[in-house]
């Protein structure tokens, strides 16, 4: 059996379901394919379950591609400020946590219902728990082949996201469509993910779980000034996720635990003034006990403050200021937040999301190779590209 719609969409998370709400508002027929049982997982879990679900500071250079300039048209034509006016028409009350992050008060369903309750509006046809089995090509009608039926449409969208947590359904399902229309994918890889390490700094990490810490972390030219948290298995929070997406594996990064200040020229002042203090106490006013403790043992730089040579305390205050780090990898996929890399830009018009090599053929999303910033950037991509390919389908 065989059913023609005028648009086809498969993936039905953020950047889906925008596209199909765009295609169905220009009164077009539009099925909306997803192959899990709850639509918008990613949304749901997001933001600790209230949804970052844009931000207000969104421009290009809060994003990572290999064309630094391809988001720009569509975040021109979507902008952060018509998503917040589509949540305000829902009555949906949010606040700006930090940063222009923009957090639902109530839970994340919200934005999930919202999108749902759009499609709807639009007549969009939703098929749930539907595995494609196939996707091809006949004259200028692509089909998409499920177990019991073939879709046609002349456009076909792939909005099927990239392979950050798997365990709510992330496949590299959108890449093989590409390759299989001769499309260039840039490399995917983990990002927005916490890094790991080995040896005594994996020891050192696993004491201090727990402890976290305001830092600037650099890769680079690139930093990033924000939370950093210890972790059983390495270093987490927004800092080091952030860095995540530049990292590359063998390369250092460098961490420094108390931005505001000096320490070489905070710790010769308490010599001169607090000489009889112990230097862990000292250095504990400035960054957590714990911390303190332990890179005084690591260090084995211990005792009272006027005992230990300047250059004892040079290294010390180094330490503190510029952190050397060599991690051994990233927690991958499982706790990634999202993939780096994917459809390469240079295969789509950045003006309609669509295959220059495939007229109707559409690539949106996360399965794009533009990954955001923490932060809320990769929920308006999302919003963005969905928005562009449903007004060109």
């Amino acid at each position: 059996m065989t059913t023609s719609f005028d648009v086809i969409i498969v993936g039905a998370g953020a950047a889906g379901l925008m596209c199909a709400i765009e295609s169905g508002k220009r009164g077009k027929s539009v099925l909306l394919i997803d192959h899990s049982k709850k639509i918008g997982e990613k949304i749901r879990i997001s933001g600790g379950g209230r949804c970052n679900f844009t931000n207000l500071n969104t421009q290009s250079s809060k994003f990572i591609s290999e064309n630094k300039k391809f988001m720009v048209s569509a975040l021109n034509q979507y902008s952060q400020y018509d998503f917040v006016k589509l949540v305000e028409q829902h009555n949906i009350k949010f606040h700006e946590k930090k940063l222009g992050q923009l957090f639902c008060d109530g839970s994340s369903q919200l934005i999930i219902d919202m999108l749902l309750d759009e499609c709807e509006k639009a007549g969009i046809a939703l098929l749930k728990e539907t595995v494609v089995k196939d996707i091809y090509k006949n004259d200028d009608k692509y089909s998409v082949e499920i177990i019991d039926n073939i879709y046609t449409s002349p456009s076909l969208v792939i909005a099927t996201g990239g392979l950050s947590i798997p365990k709510i359904g992330a496949t590299k399902f959108g890449y093989e469509i590409a390759k299989k229309f001769n499309l260039n994918i840039i490399s995917p890889s983990a990002a927005l993910v916490p890094l790991t390490f080995s040896d005594n700094i994996l020891k050192m990490c696993k004491d201090l779980s727990g402890v976290s810490q305001d830092a600037i972390v650099s890769y680079g030219k690139t930093f990033f000034k924000e939370g950093m948290l210890f972790t059983h298995r390495g270093l987490s929070g927004p800092s080091i996720l952030q860095i995540s997406s530049y990292w590359k594996l063998t390369n250092e990064i460098d961490v420094n635990l108390c931005p505001e200040l000096n320490v070489f020229e905070y710790l010769e002042n308490k010599k001169k003034s607090n000489s009889k203090q112990d230097l862990t106490t000292i250095v504990s006013e400035i960054i957590p006990k714990r911390l303190a403790i332990s890179i005084s043992e690591y260090l084995n730089i211990k005792g009272k403050i006027s005992e230990i040579p300047n250059k004892l305390l040079l290294q010390l205050s180094s330490f503190i200021n510029s952190w050397k780090l060599k991690p051994t990898g990233t927690e991958g996929y499982r706790t990634a937040e999202v993939t780096l890399g994917g459809v390469d830009t240079n295969e789509l018009s950045s003006k309609t999301m669509m295959s220059k090599k495939h007229p109707g053929l559409f690539f949106i999303g996360e399965v794009v190779d533009v990954t955001g910033h923490l932060g809320g950037y990769n929920f308006q991509w999302a919003w963005s590209s969905g928005y562009v390919a449903g007004n060109n389908t």
